[in-house]
């Protein structure tokens, strides 16, 4: 007989108490739920029930294999609810949390052609600076700066968090362009100030070459987009994300500062909880992310 159906029959009669309950449940007769009782106890050369004509009783073999039945049963029907999903249209509410500089530059417009394709789905985006706790908080998906190995989450890579090195054209034309890294170091450099070493910035040139400066400025912020303003109105030199800064580099606000040197890259990743309910919604928003965001191929 079908080992699931029999798991089924099983689990029918302990919850409901008797075998004439469970075939009143199942709309068979008796004698076949006995009969798939009767096929597993064979199958596993063991009694699962004590019965007497008043009564009936897990065996310590019964009571087990109902607690591992309840298990597989469940997952059968998670399995069978998210493959239906999967099949559906993206629909519901998205809850996600991401660092504020990437969030605000390049995921925000990227949501923003999502959510035109999937009319149905509402976004709700935390921006936030700390190592996020998905499951403790209830995001469904988040993004990582950084190195990340944390069980019961898998982490998907991004494209590398790149920062660069820029200035306003009048600030240059009153100091001058820079032929190295280590004049960093009598310059006004504009530093975050949570970074735990704002003061010493570590550089990699075009062939890997790395450049360890210590750097120095009267203005410090703890928001990448002031340090971007700052430096718009001829403060100092900013070091910031690519995507911070694209628009003002564009327009020529900004000019590019040793343009070969760059903060060397940090890792990121989309990361989410290992046993999540993989429902369309949260599937087609993993492969947009991954399409928009994902590692380059060579």
């Amino acid at each position: 007989m079908n080992k699931l159906a029999g798991m089924e029959m099983f689990v029918r009669v302990v919850d409901s108490g008797s075998f004439s309950a469970a075939a009143e449940i199942s709309q068979v007769s008796p004698t076949m739920v006995a009969k798939h009782i009767r096929a597993i106890e064979d199958r596993l050369g063991a009694r699962l029930l004590h019965r007497t004509t008043r009564r009936q009783q897990l065996s310590d073999v019964g009571r087990l294999y109902y607690e591992r039945c309840k298990h597989v049963l469940a997952d059968v029907e998670l399995a069978e609810a998210s493959a239906s999903e999967l099949q559906s249209s993206p629909r519901g509410r998205l809850r996600l949390i991401a660092p504020v500089s990437f969030g605000s530059h390049s995921l925000v417009p990227a949501l923003g052609e999502y959510m035109g394709r999937h009319p149905d789905v509402s976004i709700e985006l935390t921006l936030d600076n700390r190592r996020p706790n998905l499951i403790d908080e209830g995001f469904e998906l988040g993004i990582h700066i950084g190195d990340i190995d944390e069980p019961g989450l898998v982490a998907r890579a991004l494209q590398p968090y790149r920062r660069r090195l820029a200035a306003a054209p009048a600030y240059l034309a009153r100091h001058g362009q820079l032929d190295h890294p280590e004049q960093l170091g009598s310059r006004e450099c504009l530093g975050l100030s949570y970074w735990r070493r704002h003061d010493r910035w570590r550089l990699v040139g075009p062939n890997g070459e790395t450049c360890s400066v210590s750097v120095q400025g009267r203005f410090t912020a703890n928001q990448g987009d002031a340090l971007r303003i700052a430096a718009v109105n001829g403060i100092g030199i900013v070091l910031q994300p690519e995507a911070v800064l694209a628009d003002d580099l564009a327009a020529g606000r900004l000019i590019p500062v040793l343009p070969d040197w760059s903060l060397a890259p940090s890792p990121m990743h989309l990361i989410y909880a290992q046993n999540i309910r993989p429902t369309a919604k949260l599937r087609s928003a993993i492969d947009f992310l991954l399409a928009r965001f994902g590692q380059l191929q060579a």
